[in-house]
């Protein structure tokens, strides 16, 4: 074999292994956004509009035996994302909503090799339902979600429609004289297609009221995916981005201020603080809450 094809091969598989980790990256990135009505009820005829900012970055991976270790060649793995989310009340038990995302995705190491690929990603668009509440201050839901691909490339994802079913519980009260709120949810992804893996998501997150006039608040979170697919069951380092067969937890922390009853701001910065098969990253947002 000749230095030319080595070279060729070398190639191949940077271009692949940066395919894949976007798609990964994608992923990733979705685990970041929230929907901050979350299992709260919209009231009929009101809208909630959210856009929202979020940047990833990853330069270490875990293995299948969950090993931590950097990429190779110092590779750095970097996203720009925006998206614009809302929300209907359509009654008192039905909503619709919508997501639209936008990705701006690049990959470098360093031998020089520097990639960027940018596009919308995949529209979301659910239906939920408020099964029943407690005395109006706990409320249960479940919400069925459609998945559309808005791209041809695959390194935004995996290019595959999907559905998702989840169920969500959320509530308010008063703790040590401060208000609290929480959200807990859990949904079940299935991406259809011969290599569509099954994905459970969950966000669990407790938010407190900082002052009086209900200006300031702060929350926790936690969340993760656990994903499993027939195809690419072992560890790869060249095709990390692909993987479908991988978990992770991150912890999340926002802080959230309100302007008017119909305009907040929220900021959030998370970890990801354990993982297989996937690579590690931290995250930042800021999201905007529009009430018209």
């Amino acid at each position: 074999m000749d230095a030319r094809h080595v070279c060729i091969i070398l190639t191949d598989m940077k271009f692949t292994f940066f395919k894949q980790l976007l798609a990964a990256g994608i992923v990733l990135i979705a685990a970041q956004y929230k929907s901050y009505a979350g299992g709260f009820p919209v009231r009929p005829g009101s809208v909630l509009i959210s856009p929202s900012i979020n940047y990833f970055f990853s330069n270490r991976s875990w293995d299948e035996n969950k090993v931590n270790k950097p990429f190779a060649n110092d590779g750095q793995f970097t996203s720009l994302s925006y998206s614009l989310y809302s929300e209907y009340g359509i009654s008192k038990r039905f909503a619709i909503s919508a997501v639209l995302p936008y990705a701006m995705n690049h990959y470098k190491d360093a031998t020089g090799y520097n990639q960027t690929t940018s596009g919308f990603t995949d529209l979301e668009v659910g239906l939920k339902y408020y099964l029943a509440n407690i005395d109006y201050i706990y409320y249960f839901s479940v919400q069925g979600t459609f998945i559309q691909p808005l791209y041809s490339n695959v390194g935004l994802g995996y290019k595959e429609n999907g559905a998702e079913v989840k169920l969500m519980f959320a509530g308010s009260g008063h703790f040590l004289g401060k208000n609290y709120y929480f959200t807990a949810e859990n949904g079940v992804r299935q991406y259809f297609g011969g290599q569509g893996p099954i994905q459970d998501r969950y966000n669990g997150t407790v938010g407190l009221t900082l002052d009086r006039r209900f200006k300031h608040q702060a929350s926790i979170s936690l969340s993760g995916f656990y994903s499993a697919s027939d195809l690419n069951s072992a560890f790869n380092a060249i095709q990390i981005g692909n993987n479908r067969n991988f978990s992770f937890t991150q912890a999340s922390l926002s802080y959230g201020y309100s302007f008017t009853k119909k305009f907040s701001i929220f900021l959030s910065a998370g970890k990801f603080i354990v993982g297989q098969n996937t690579g590690q990253g931290s995250s930042g947002s800021a999201s905007l809450i529009l009430r018209p």
